[in-house]
């Protein structure tokens, strides 16, 4: 059963602790509310105000999982926090793990101060759990996908037009890339693991999985650059650098380009279009 009380008393508490740069939001002038307000916690939480606030005061109809999992990642919760709220709010705690879709606090905050940087947190089959906002403008928001449409390993086989962003001429080593990334985890995981299964979708699905398969390579890896054909501003070459977390086998790739070079001219411009269609979709 629902723990109203102690859910509203924790979420107060872990509310009150949070600063705005904790979170990546400005702090602004005439700041009095200890910590975050409720209305910037509904915003990371993608929750209304009003529904948080009921959280808060002991009201409002009794959160889904669904819900405790967003007011969890926005509140840039542990896993030992997270499992106390789910269990707060009456429910089992999600499985530990690489399944998992809960991103640490520590890779949040990297994440959230790299704003002027495309960025993405994504597990070990390649599914984007958050995006920065230029992230968002160099591949567009990759976390819609549902299914095992949410990797993008799945995606390279079996959806065409996730191939246009990518150089023509590496389109081959992508393939080779992602067949021996899944094999390994598969490898490592086991037949019962999800990668296992992403496996046996892609050798129904895709002629191309199969050969590329059937070649048992492992440990194939990119160059240190990438090469994106973007719609609007064209050929970017990028160094993506990875930093994993062990603990949820989660990875935070941080794409750059080379000061003063002409891709880096081009992300600058990047950021400004990105800008430029948030505020006409909020207009």
């Amino acid at each position: 059963m629902i723990d109203r009380a102690g859910l509203a008393g924790f979420l107060r508490r872990r509310r009150e602790s949070l600063q705005p740069e904790d979170v990546g939001l400005p702090r602004g002038q005439r700041r009095r509310t200890a910590g975050l307000r409720r209305e910037e916690v509904a915003t990371l939480c993608h929750i209304s105000a009003d529904y948080y606030s009921r959280l808060e005061r002991e009201r409002g109809p009794h959160p889904s999982e669904q819900m405790i999992a967003s007011i969890a990642q926005g509140l840039h919760l542990s896993l030992d926090e997270r499992d106390h709220l789910f269990r707060l709010a009456g429910h089992r705690p999600p499985v530990r793990g690489t399944t998992s879709a809960h991103i640490s606090p520590g890779l949040l905050r990297i994440l959230d101060r790299l704003a002027d940087t495309p960025a993405e947190v994504v597990t070990e089959v390649g599914e984007t759990l958050r995006q920065t906002p230029l992230g968002v403008a160099l591949t567009g928001d990759l976390t819609r996908y549902t299914g095992p449409a949410r990797s993008i390993g799945y995606r390279w086989f079996t959806d065409p037009a996730c191939r246009a962003l990518y150089h023509p001429d590496d389109h081959a080593l992508h393939s080779r890339v992602f067949a021996s990334g899944l094999r390994a985890r598969v490898t490592l995981r086991g037949p019962d693991s999800y990668a296992a299964h992403l496996q046996r979708l892609l050798l129904e699905r895709s002629e191309e999985f199969r050969a590329v398969w059937d070649e048992h390579e492992i440990g194939v890896n990119y160059s240190h650059v990438k090469r994106f054909i973007h719609p609007e501003v064209g050929l970017l070459e990028l160094t993506c650098q990875a930093l994993l977390d062990p603990d949820q086998s989660h990875s935070l790739l941080v794409y750059t380009a080379v000061p003063g070079s002409e891709s880096h001219e081009k992300l600058q411009l990047l950021a400004v279009i990105g800008a430029h269609q948030v505020v006409g979709t909020d207009a």
